[in-house]
């Protein structure tokens, strides 16, 4: 027979009243995540398999509109190329040079603070103002860089940039790596790197180790979960990249830049056509998640968590 006290019930009552508050708490967020989230997620996918233009009742046509993208929306393809095209030069680049400015930022030299500064200074900008910016430097007529490459290296036929085929996709590539290397990416390494024992260091000093031997052998390996975090997001990133080629090139010229991202955007709100866009948006859906389930598979061989015990 169980003998319930009255210092139980209130400490029950304390914990249940506890529990009503957290729930309170929550409330709002789960709110937010079913009208913004999941709600706009779910009526997507019905979309994607209706005839849709916001101001009539959407007409189910089935596969329709998934068949007519792989088979008769030649920009389709053209979108998904260039942007797979800018996602394995700029995704590859910014990790790289995140780490090397994340180590260079983390010595423990005068005046560090204010060089992080600097540095993330650049992702502080937001990316509709940049490239504004960043599209006057790179004006063939009048832009600081080509007076500087006309001036001071001799090149009298200076790169068109946005407004040549060729070299627009160069320069949203530039723009990208000047806004990601100081960016989130930067700190994360960081943070990453100031996780790492020092005690290591020493220890391969001792043993004679040099700069680059601790840098293969201790610093990259106790950062394989940051590189691996740090790419999972870049990548997401890259293949979603919209703001950059919508305000500096519109996807020009001549279909240079038109990445996926504006694809969507094009049919969805420039020809209202919300039901094909929708299918557009789930198949980027699908494949990122494609993406992101090959590198968690991947990382099991090259991914070093301290303290996991491998038998």
């Amino acid at each position: 027979m169980t003998v319930t006290t009255p210092t139980a019930r209130r400490g029950l009552g304390l914990r249940g009243r506890e529990a009503v508050a957290g729930y309170l708490f929550l409330l709002p967020w789960l709110i937010g995540l079913l009208c913004f989230v999941i709600g706009p997620m779910v009526a997507s996918g019905y979309f994607s398999f209706a005839k849709y233009d916001i101001v009539n009742t959407p007409e189910f046509v089935g596969l329709k509109n998934y068949q007519d993208i792989f088979t008769k929306d030649r920009l389709f393809w053209t979108s998904l190329k260039l942007t797979f095209r800018y996602a394995i030069i700029v995704v590859p680049l910014s990790l790289i040079g995140s780490l090397a400015a994340a180590m260079l930022l983390n010595q423990a030299l005068k005046g560090t603070t204010l060089f992080r500064t600097f540095f993330f200074l650049p992702h502080l900008t937001p990316v509709a103002a940049s490239a504004v910016l960043w599209a006057w430097m790179f004006n063939p007529d009048v832009g600081p860089i080509n007076y500087f490459i006309r001036n001071n290296l001799g090149i009298e036929n200076a790169p068109g940039w946005f407004r040549d085929p060729q070299w627009a996709m160069s320069g949203l590539i530039i723009m990208a790596m000047w806004g990601a290397i100081g960016g989130n990416t930067m700190l994360i390494f960081l943070a990453g790197l100031q996780g790492v024992p020092q005690e290591l260091y020493e220890a391969a000093s001792i043993d004679g180790a040099g700069i680059w031997t601790k840098f293969r052998n201790v610093t990259i390996p106790l950062l394989t979960p940051t590189i691996f975090f740090n790419m999972v997001l870049g990548i997401i990133g890259a293949l979603r990249v919209f703001t950059a080629a919508f305000v500096a090139t519109a996807g020009g010229p001549a279909y240079a830049t038109w990445f996926y991202s504006l694809h969507i955007y094009t049919r969805a709100f420039k020809y209202f056509e919300m039901g094909y866009a929708s299918a557009l948006a789930w198949i980027l859906f699908f494949i990122m998640f494609v993406f992101t389930f090959i590198q968690f598979r991947a990382s099991r061989r090259w991914v070093y968590y301290a303290g996991e015990v491998n038998e």
